[in-house]
């Protein structure tokens, strides 16, 4: 597996990452849970160093299920999870939170559901406007000062935020959704952080599974998967975005691969310093994303992927209304 470096900070991840939110949350009906322990050995066995997680997945049960997964392989991989967030005792998302006092209480309690004793990257998951964030890129310092992190990063956070953050303690990466249906890093952020040396990691690189060619108008999710709620998965704005899987389908049959690995193959020929993690919960479809990485596309299909897509007006929008709201600044 080819590794990568994120950004200037020395940390090196594989090149596909493997998200394992969906194992447990978001798409559905949680998994199996030895069916994922072992999915998750599979990745670590195929290469996969990079595993990203967080504390609102399940909740708590994403963290529990990565942390047993990945303790006879510890000293070999990256774990990445996240704060930001109160959770009630229902176990739901209740509000932002990146008080100092409140992510050394996740910190906590995370290093015990991840069988570790060092987070390697923690992301604030999302900007909190109630919170300088100076405080906490301040707090996150200390912690790394502590050693009980490695790294920092931050989650869809605007490039003042980024800015600001930086300053106070270096940003080694920053996640936020991108591929090429969803390309908007692309006049900010990918320069904000080219010259800051911050590493970039995309999630939802296949677009929540649009960009797989498995959905179309037709395609029904479960009642608790939460892109029923997502504009861009309401049926014409499927429909419409069909324009995008086409081309991705034409490309993919004169390489001699699919869809997703033309995606995906795409976003690592961006730059050097990016490392998608798309999530799954198929083996067959962890193996097709890993192949992705030997997948190289030529400038000549790199111009004709950006011509034809320059051409399809992606339709409907990434979040509900409710949640666009938590994009920070």
């Amino acid at each position: 597996m080819e590794k990568r470096a994120l950004g200037n900070s020395g940390l090196e991840v594989s090149a596909l990452g493997l998200g394992c939110m969906g194992m447990s949350f978001g798409y559905g009906p949680a998994q199996d849970t030895r069916e994922m322990i072992a999915l998750i050995r599979t990745a670590v066995e195929k290469g996969v160093t990079f595993f990203d997680t967080a504390e609102v997945y399940g909740a708590y049960t994403n963290e529990e299920l990565v942390g047993e997964a990945l303790a006879p392989f510890r000293d070999q991989v990256v774990i990445a999870t996240k704060f930001g967030f109160n959770i009630n005792a229902e176990g739901q998302m209740d509000g932002l939170n990146s008080r100092p006092d409140h992510i050394r209480e996740v910190v906590e309690a995370s290093l015990k559901r991840l069988r570790t004793d060092v987070i390697d990257l923690l992301y604030q998951h999302r900007v909190d406007p109630g919170v300088p964030i100076e405080d906490v890129a301040g707090t996150v310092k200390e912690l790394i000062q502590e050693g009980k992190v490695k790294h920092f990063g931050l989650s869809e956070a605007g490039v003042e935020t980024i800015r600001k953050a930086h300053a106070v303690q270096p940003v080694t990466a920053l996640q936020s959704e991108y591929s090429l249906w969803w390309r908007s890093p692309e006049e900010e952020i990918i320069p904000t952080l080219e010259e800051l040396g911050i590493g970039f990691v995309p999630f939802s690189p296949l677009g929540k599974g649009f960009l797989t060619g498995k959905i179309d108008e037709n395609t029904t999710f479960s009642d608790n998967d939460f892109r029923n709620s997502v504009p861009r998965f309401n049926t014409d704005a499927r429909k419409a975005n069909q324009a995008l899987v086409d081309l991705l389908h034409q490309v993919a049959e004169e390489k001699e691969a699919s869809p997703a690995q033309v995606a995906l193959a795409w976003l690592l020929a961006q730059k050097p310093w990016i490392a998608p993690i798309p999530g799954t919960t198929k083996r067959h479809r962890l193996e097709e994303n890993l192949a992705a990485v030997h997948l190289k596309l030529s400038s000549t299909d790199l111009q004709k992927i950006e011509e034809a897509a320059a051409q399809i007006t992606i339709q409907g929008a990434r979040y509900p209304e409710s949640s666009q709201r938590l994009v920070g600044k």
